[in-house]
This record gives C-alpha cells, sequence and structure tokens, in this order.
C-alpha cells in the first residue's frame, strides 16, 4: 500500500464525534450482528449486512464494520455532511454517488480505532492490522496505573498509545512503517487525544536514553524467514526480535514501572520450552511473570502461521519454514507474554501456561501479583503463618474423585479462576477449606488449625496441612488471587 491516511485533525474529530452521535459502540455492533461480530471475516460480511436493519446506526455499521460502500446520501443523513467530507479529507473513504471505505473504522472498548481493512491474505509489507486477537491480549494484559510516561513499540494502528492516553501523561508510540504512524496519529485525532506523540525508528531507537513507566509492545514476533509484513515479521533471525524486546523493555523501564511484551521464543528441547524467555526476562534484573500462551513444534507452527495459503503456494511455504527451523536445530516454538515490574531488588522469574482466548481484563490482577511476590521476597514461611489474607477475585474450588485400584478413591483438586487470567493452581484437597475460610480478618496460621480442627486432624496431618497450604497461598499470592492485609 502507497497511500497513507492524512491525520487531519479537525477533520477527524468531526468523524470521531459524529460516529459516537450516531451511537457506533461494541455494544451497539454486537446487538445488531451477534456476540462473534469482532471474530466474523471478510466473507461473513454479506451476510451480515443482511441482518442489518434500515437506520442510521447500520449504514454506520455497514460503511465502518463491514467495509461495505453505501450511498452518499445515506451516509451524509448518518453522519451529516461535515462529517462525509472528513472521510475524504483524511483518505478513509472516496466520495462520489457512493462512499466506498478504504479503511475499517472499529469501536474498541470506548476508542475508535481506523486500520486497513480485512487482510487479504496477499496485503503489501505495510499493511496495518486493526485489532487482532494478539492486540486484544496485549490490551487485557496491560497494567493501567496513573503513570507520567507511557511507550508503545511498534505501534501498529497506535490501540494501545491510544488505551495508554487515557492513565498516562504522555505516550510515545514508536514504528518503522510511516502507515503505522500516519494511522496512530489520525486515531489520536478520532478520539479527541492530544497526548501521543508518534517517532519513526526500528523498536526502542527512537527513545534512546529515556525511560517509561509503561511499555508496551506487540512486536512482530513471528519466527519465520520471511521478511513478508512490517507487523508479522521483524526481518530478525530466530527469536532476535523477541530477545531485544525484552532487554531494550527492561532498559528502559523506571523504577516501579510495568512492561507487557507479546514475543515468542525457541527451544532445542520440549522437555524445556522456557529456559531462553526466563533467561532474557532475568537479565532485566526485573521481576518477570513469562505467560506461554501457545506452543508448537515447527511444522504445526508453519502450518498455523501459512493457513492463508493454499495448494503449491501452502507446500512451499512448509517445506521453506521447517528447513529453516531445522537449519537452527529448533525443535519448540513458544508465544506469550513476558511482564515485567522494576523495583529494587527484584529479578525473580515466573512462569505459567494461560489460554489466550479465555484472559479477560487482568489489569489490577497483575498488579496485586507483583505487589505480593515484592512482600514474600521479605517474609519467612512463620510471618506468612501471621498474615491476613484476603480473597480477590473470582474462583472456583474444585474436587474430583477418580476410583481407585482396589477401593477407594483420588481425590484431585485445583482452584480455577474465573476471571483475569483464567489459571488454576492444582492444590491438596485440604486447602480448598484452608482457602474457603480466609477472610482477611484472621491469621492464616489461625485458619489453618481452625480447618484442622473441623476436619479432626492429627498433629502430622495438621503439619502436613500447613506445608501444602502455605505453598498453595504463595502461589495464589503470586497470581494476584489473593491479597495480603
Amino acid at each position: 500500500m502507497t497511500d497513507h491516511p492524512i491525520p487531519d485533525t479537525a477533520a477527524a474529530g468531526s468523524l470521531g464525534f459524529a460516529l459516537r452521535q450516531v451511537g457506533y459502540s461494541e455494544l451497539a455492533v454486537q446487538e445488531l450482528l451477534g456476540e462473534d461480530a469482532f471474530s466474523a471475516e471478510e466473507e461473513d460480511a454479506p451476510a451480515n449486512e443482511r441482518r442489518l436493519p434500515e437506520s442510521p446506526l447500520a449504514t454506520v455499521i455497514r460503511l465502518f464494520f463491514l467495509q461495505r460502500p453505501v450511498p452518499t446520501g445515506d451516509a451524509v443523513e448518518a453522519l451529516g455532511r461535515r462529517a462525509v467530507d472528513a472521510l475524504e479529507t483524511t483518505g478513509l473513504a472516496t466520495v462520489g454517488d457512493d462512499v466506498v471505505p478504504s479503511a475499517r473504522i472499529l469501536p474498541i472498548g470506548r476508542l475508535l480505532v481506523g486500520a486497513d481493512g480485512y487482510a487479504q491474505g496477499d496485503d503489501p509489507p505495510d499493511y496495518v492490522a486493526i485489532y487482532s486477537p494478539t492486540s486484544r491480549l496485549c490490551d487485557s494484559l496491560t497494567p493501567r496505573p496513573r503513570v507520567a510516561r507511557a511507550l508503545d513499540v511498534g505501534t501498529g494502528s497506535g490501540v494501545h498509545a491510544l488505551l495508554a492516553a487515557s492513565h498516562a501523561d504522555q505516550v510515545v508510540a514508536t514504528d518503522v512503517n510511516p502507515r503505522a504512524l500516519a494511522f496512530t496519529e489520525l486515531n489520536a485525532a478520532l478520539n479527541g487525544l492530544t497526548n501521543i506523540e508518534c517517532r519513526r525508528g526500528s523498536l526502542f531507537e527512537p527513545v534512546a536514553g529515556e525511560t517509561f513507566d509503561l511499555i508496551t509492545c506487540n512486536a512482530p514476533y513471528v519466527v519465520s524467514p520471511e521478511s513478508r509484513w512490517a507487523y508479522r515479521d521483524s526481518g530478525f533471525q530466530a527469536d532476535e526480535v523477541s530477545e531485544r524486546v525484552v532487554r531494550d523493555a527492561g532498559a528502559h523501564l523506571a523504577d516501579g514501572g510495568f512492561a507487557t511484551l507479546l514475543v515468542s521464543w525457541l527451544a532445542e528441547d520440549e522437555d524445556e520450552p522456557d529456559e531462553r524467555a526466563i533467561e532474557w526476562a532475568e537479565r532485566t534484573g526485573c521481576d518477570s511473570w513469562i505467560l506461554s500462551t501457545w506452543e508448537s513444534d515447527p511444522l504445526d507452527h508453519s502450518s498455523e502461521w501459512n493457513s492463508h495459503l493454499e495448494g503449491e503456494a501452502f507446500s512451499r511455504a512448509l517445506d521453506e519454514w521447517t528447513a529453516y527451523f531445522e537449519e537452527l536445530g529448533v525443535r519448540w516454538i513458544s508465544e506469550g507474554a513476558v511482564l515485567l515490574h522494576r523495583r529494587p531488588g527484584g529479578g525473580e522469574a515466573r512462569v505459567d501456561s494461560i489460554e489466550a482466548d479465555d484472559v479477560d481484563v487482568a489489569d489490577e490482577q497483575i498488579q496485586r501479583a507483583f505487589a505480593a511476590r515484592a512482600r514474600l521476597a521479605e517474609l519467612d514461611r512463620g510471618e506468612l503463618l501471621e498474615q491476613r489474607l484476603s480473597v480477590e477475585m473470582a474462583f472456583w474450588l474444585e474436587q474430583e474423585l477418580e476410583p481407585r485400584r482396589g477401593g477407594g478413591a483420588i481425590v484431585d483438586a485445583r482452584i480455577q479462576l474465573s476471571e483475569g487470567t483464567n489459571s488454576a493452581v492444582e492444590v491438596e484437597p485440604g486447602v480448598l477449606d484452608v482457602v474457603a475460610s480466609l477472610d482477611g480478618r484472621t491469621p492464616l496460621g489461625d485458619v489453618i488449625r481452625t480447618v484442622a480442627d473441623r476436619l479432626g486432624l492429627s498433629q502430622d496431618e495438621l503439619t502436613r496441612l500447613e506445608r501444602d497450604a502455605v505453598e498453595a497461598t504463595e502461589d495464589l499470592l503470586e497470581l494476584g488471587a489473593l491479597g495480603l492485609g
């Protein structure tokens, strides 16, 4: 693509106002097109268009969500003449007898975000994706305290810079792709945001010597032999771009700051899949939380990232990609997030596997988790037993009985979070009673003894319960599910 959107502030402001006035929102789209509307593909657009009534809001959804042409008269009736003129001024559409969109504008939370339309599979290198599943994951896993300075690296459409602008005094957005920066500037104006500064350059180069309180990066982390798309392929060898992102994020993170980085990492042994990510994170000197969301062997990885191809083209890509991994000696590829928090005395890494599709907003959970890790570093076992622990998240206490050969049953117990990262913790059965009894007022040791008395446990059984409960509560504290009084 060669045409850049034109970030005309006045025109974009007029358009944003008109879109909000007509009621263009996530909820409105889902009410008219169903809860799965945002995951629909371009081939679903003709059918979805038939579901829409005749109304100004439906006209806007046809035009910007489904990216379908609409008669200019209908667009003017829905948005007003000034907003339709703004579409042409900004390059978001051409206006003649019909208004023909050249980009999509999606309502994302309270934001309006514009970028290139549906991916075609043969898009040009500077294609700008609008709000992908990885965008949603990065959004959900970003802590959002009030901060002075935020940085979004590889900003793309600018969505993470826009999100940070609501709780940061100043946001810097970097990208090597000039079309991406043009969309970011346009989207800032579309949302009336004036605290975002765009800088062109690779990764952290445009912010040399600066530090930030919050860093986000949905990197072009896909490990591949290609340099096809700026948003997917970094052009670096193996997982070097991810290593650089983690290293440089740590170097640019201010004391007390957080970073959320979507990256990938390689392994020669699938039984030790996370060693490289752990090494990167520990080198930063920050506390880190490595969340693996997807892992596979080279063939599955190659197939997943070339699913847009068919026939011979797909077969050639598989040959090229698997040969590349064979040359690197790679047996396993992982993708996920590396979360960092800089504090004095930090540097510990934690690794968990999560399901990306199950992740909800985890902002407060992540802040609690890192705060708890800092506190736990100062406490020994006896001191933890004196702490008053509170339940901070919704979760399920689950038990499953499996018949044992020769009679009896094996009890499997776990605690399943039902929000945030939706993580699960395997525990000993008695621990469920302890966690269920936490009230934020009673010391943990007293809770354990009360449960032991209720269950009629012996002294040895009490000792085992205390050990198991301490291990489980430490785990739940580090997950942000519990709070220290």
